[in-house]
């Protein structure tokens, strides 16, 4: 899973663009999804951040997106019960309301054989106060932080050269926290979104996603695009090593 573990300094950005958030969410409302058991755990998230409402108002008063995961009775798999999301990476709270964790991550290739046992187990021993973390990142043809895809990735990167590739392919990161709220005993995951064109990168990581993109034409690299832009980015950043 590649979890770090954070102290609370280092759990949440400190000085969110309240704005931006206010943006996010008032031009993608479907961002925010809520069942009934949402409720509890979201009271008891902001009365921990100091914030008056619930999981919604948590998440314009944070850069981070929010959702909340509860295990049912009776139930083997934690489920998503509520989501606060400004800015996706290519998914619809909508789509994910209710599903165990299984089926949320079910278009990731390899989760099922990879992953899901050890996430499952963590999930289930995560205890109040302990704050996990992780980042990943995605190469997208957008610089937009709301990133839901219309179109095909030959499509999309159709455009992406070796000459422009510095300015029109995009590093999307998302900077994921876990933790348990300790009265409700919900999960709490956090997402945020940063999102860089690939110019602005240092030499170094240019070379290592350059690197990396060499072995993303396979797998989950097929779902993210990756066929329709490793050549150019690979071609870019050695024009960069130059």
């Amino acid at each position: 899973m590649g979890l770090v573990r954070f102290n609370e300094e280092e759990w949440l950005q400190p000085e969110p663009d309240l704005a931006a958030r206010a943006r996010g969410f008032a031009d993608w409302p479907q961002g925010v999804q809520l069942t009934r058991e949402a409720a509890a755990p979201g009271r008891e998230l902001t009365a921990m951040l100091g914030i008056e409402g619930a999981l919604p108002e948590v998440a314009l008063a944070c850069h981070e997106d929010m959702c909340l995961l509860t295990l049912p009775e009776g139930d083997d798999q934690y489920r998503l019960i509520g989501a606060a999301v400004a800015w996706p990476s290519d998914w619809h709270p909508k789509d994910k309301l209710g599903l165990p964790l299984r089926a949320l991550h079910a278009p990731i290739a390899g989760y099922e054989e990879q992953l899901a046992t050890g996430v499952d187990r963590f999930m289930a021993t995560l205890k109040p106060g302990a704050i996990y973390g992780r980042c990943n990142w995605f190469i997208a043809a957008t610089g937009e932080r709301r990133w839901i895809a219309d179109k095909t990735p030959a499509e999309a990167f159709a455009h992406v050269t070796a000459g422009n590739a510095g300015k029109t392919l995009f590093v999307r990161s998302e900077r994921q926290t876990l933790r348990r709220l300790p009265e409700t005993g919900a999960i709490l995951f956090t997402i945020g979104i940063y999102v860089e064109p690939l110019g602005n990168l240092g030499p170094d990581n240019i070379a290592m996603l350059a690197s990396a993109a060499q072995n993303l034409v396979a797998g989950e690299g097929d779902r993210r695009g990756a066929p329709a832009y490793a050549h150019s980015l690979i071609a870019f950043a050695e024009r960069n090593a130059r």
